[in-house]
């Protein structure tokens, strides 16, 4: 497939809208190409977003068609009022050719926590996940070791006091994370410029960002993460500069470390290669790597599907 970043290629120097920019014939092939005949529908949605934001009117066409060509590729629709998937814009300092500092608005992807929950189903390895605000009173008990007890009858007053995440798998795993509303705040503030200046979605939308984050942390550090949440997991908060190899950078967000990007990116290599197997034998005889990468449930499901296509054979 062709890198994005030669498919989307402006000719220097040259001032484009993104109306024009997505009119290019190679632009409109490589959305095809992605969502087939949903991919003018989908141009159209981009369009709209752009010209409802005066901020994103002005930003550089290549990043906005960055975001949403990474949106494309996780099969999550760009509207604001579903709330899967975002792009944002953000003023991002850079120096031009005489060294001399200066600011452009580029556009910046931003998962929902709709969206996470939206993949996490499409995976088929969860029974149950759902994220949601916590209320004076609803907490019962919490043990981080243990886990959290939330009675939700029990809310005194409606005032919100912290978020909470839980995911239950079709093996019986399950899981809870909880934060406090302090600790989101702290949270916010230690990876967010915005937020520190009283601006961006922290700000404007705290109680969305704070699930989003709850829910973030809660599957990637417990849950069987899918080729697509692990895109998804990367690309969030990044001003993308390659779809393809995910390739950008994180101005305002909390960057995952590379260790932890070149292990989710193995893990990805990995489960696609479970998932493609043929028999129980060979399945078996990677078993090692699988666990190596912690790709228990992929495994496991995988060896399941297999004995049964033996069985009925």
């Amino acid at each position: 497939m062709e890198n994005n970043t030669q498919v989307a290629n402006v000719q220097q120097n040259k001032i484009v809208s993104a109306k024009d920019f997505f009119s290019q014939q190679n632009v409109k092939q490589k959305f095809e190409e992605m969502l087939g005949k949903r991919a003018p529908q989908f141009i159209t949605s981009v369009l709209q977003i752009v010209a409802s934001n005066s901020l994103l009117v002005n930003a550089d066409p290549t990043s906005v068609y960055q975001s949403a060509a990474v949106a494309a590729t996780l099969d999550l629709p760009l509207n604001n009022s579903i709330g899967f998937a975002y792009i944002v814009p953000y003023n991002q300092s850079y120096k031009d050719a005489t060294g001399a500092w200066k600011k452009k608005v580029v556009a910046q992807f931003q998962m929902g926590y709709k969206g996470f929950i939206q993949l996490a189903q499409r995976s088929g390895q969860f029974k149950t996940i759902s994220a949601s605000a916590i209320h004076e009173g609803e907490l019962i008990s919490q043990n981080p070791l243990m886990g959290f007890e939330f009675d939700f009858t029990k809310r005194t007053s409606d005032r919100v006091i912290g978020y909470a995440a839980y995911f239950k798998l079709l093996n019986g795993f399950e899981k809870t994370y909880y934060m406090t509303v302090e600790d989101l705040t702290k949270h916010g503030k230690k990876f967010s410029q915005t937020f520190k200046t009283d601006k961006g979605l922290w700000a404007d939308d705290f109680d969305s960002m704070a699930t989003k984050s709850v829910l973030k942390l809660l599957l990637s550090k417990f849950a069987p993460l899918s080729i697509e949440m692990q895109r998804a997991t990367i690309a969030d908060q990044m001003i993308i500069e390659d779809a393809d190899n995910l390739k950008g950078n994180y101005t305002d967000n909390e960057p995952l470390d590379i260790e932890t990007i070149n292990f989710q990116k193995e893990q990805a290599r990995v489960i696609e290669h479970i998932n493609n197997i043929k028999s129980v034998e060979e399945l078996e005889s990677f078993e090692a790597t699988a666990t190596a990468n912690e790709c228990y449930n992929e495994f496991a499901l995988r060896m399941e599907q297999l004995k049964k296509e033996a069985k009925n054979g």
